[in-house]
């Protein structure tokens, strides 16, 4: 069914529902339910759910399963075509918890999703492929630090819960998994001056991982040329021979900043 891994340790079912610790009066959107095996948890906890499913043939299931229940309800939807605001929003103003098992090929577009309205969020326990988990917690200068990286900490805590290994699901994948925890902070962790800017200065200093901040930002076209490039850097007391995965969040919002600051200027 479309390629999932159903989650079937009931251990590991235990520990997400823990870390998510539903109760009545809370909002949940769960992700992927799949064959209910988390849904079923937050289900009987008293919480209203909102399962996000894909697969056509597991939401009837799903539906059918919790009829009875007036505190769930199944989407049919992608979740990467969905809008969240107007999902969530429409059912409950106040912040939702997330529980989710992601689908190892949509994991990083869903995050980025949960980005585009991070205070729509009290808390969210994700499971996703180890190697995505493992950019999360990442520090700058090693290989797994990157785009993803800043994204995330720039609106979120996220602490690294535990490891699942391969035989928790079926069919059994080839990698392992993580559970993460992400609570959405109060403001951004970083003044970063627009934050569209933000996210086109941070994909230019990745693009050519293997090259000088220099050289990345030049090829992006983001400034009209190499005097005021240099001017820039200068400004903002970078070096731009550094490689950009050394740069930490507080000095790509710096630079950002920066830019934004010599846009202005120049009148544009």
């Amino acid at each position: 069914m479309l390629g999932q891994n159903f989650l079937v340790d009931r251990n590991v079912v235990n520990r997400i529902i823990d870390l998510v610790a539903p109760r009545s009066g809370d909002h949940i959107l769960e992700i992927g339910p799949g064959q209910g095996a988390m849904t079923r948890e937050l289900v009987s906890s008293g919480a209203s759910v909102v399962a996000v499913e894909l697969d056509r043939r597991l939401a009837p299931l799903l539906a059918k399963e919790f009829a009875s229940h007036n505190n769930f309800a199944v989407v049919e939807a992608d979740i990467l075509d969905t809008d969240l605001q107007q999902l969530l929003g429409s059912r409950s103003t106040a912040p939702w918890k997330v529980a989710a098992n992601l689908p190892y090929n949509i994991s990083s577009q869903v995050l980025l999703k949960f980005l585009e309205t991070p205070r729509l969020f009290s808390h969210l326990i994700l499971m996703l492929q180890k190697e995505v988990g493992d950019r999360l917690a990442a520090p700058p200068a090693c290989k797994e630090y990157g785009i993803l990286t800043l994204f995330c900490r720039l609106h979120f805590d996220v602490t690294r819960e535990f490891v699942v290994k391969p035989g928790a699901f079926h069919p059994v994948p080839k990698v392992d998994s993580v559970v993460l925890s992400f609570r959405p902070l109060a403001a951004p962790r970083a003044d970063v001056g627009d934050e569209r800017l933000f996210r086109q200065v941070v994909k230019a200093s990745f693009s050519q991982r293997r090259k000088t901040l220099w050289n990345c930002l030049r090829s992006a076209d983001l400034v009209a040329d190499s005097e005021r490039l240099a001017a820039i850097l200068s400004t903002a007391g970078i070096d731009g021979g550094r490689r950009g995965e050394t740069l930490t969040l507080d000095e790509f919002a710096l630079l950002t900043r920066t830019l934004l600051a010599e846009r202005h200027s120049a009148g544009k």
